[in-house]
């Protein structure tokens, strides 16, 4: 469940006549944006820490391109499905009784 305060951020945005539509995408926009700068990072750091790996890889070359592209496409899918669900489960809640609630 989102926080109380990304919570009360839905509520109020959709108590302003945002749809959830727009909501959705906005909550999974914000969690592919984080979710991408750690990707980043961390093929970033696994690619300098490459020599270190090459000892714990067998039968996959340490800078195999598919390898990071799969790992990288799990992550975004995770991210969106993290995101998804509990924003879907806020955006069914009435607006005015959240923001009566809170």
């Amino acid at each position: 469940m989102p926080s109380p305060n990304a919570r009360h951020e839905i509520c109020l945005r959709m108590a302003l006549g945002a749809g959830r539509t727009s909501v959705l995408v906005m909550v999974i926009r914000e969690a592919l944006g984080m979710a991408s700068v750690g990707t980043e990072i961390g093929l970033l750091l696994a690619l300098a820490f490459v020599r270190l790996l090459r000892d714990l890889l067998y039968g996959v070359r340490p800078t195999d391109p598919l390898i990071y592209a799969a790992v990288a496409a799990t992550l975004g899918a995770v991210a969106v499905l993290a995101s998804y669900l509990p924003a879907r489960r806020a955006t069914k809640v009435d607006p005015i009784v959240a923001l009566r609630y809170e």
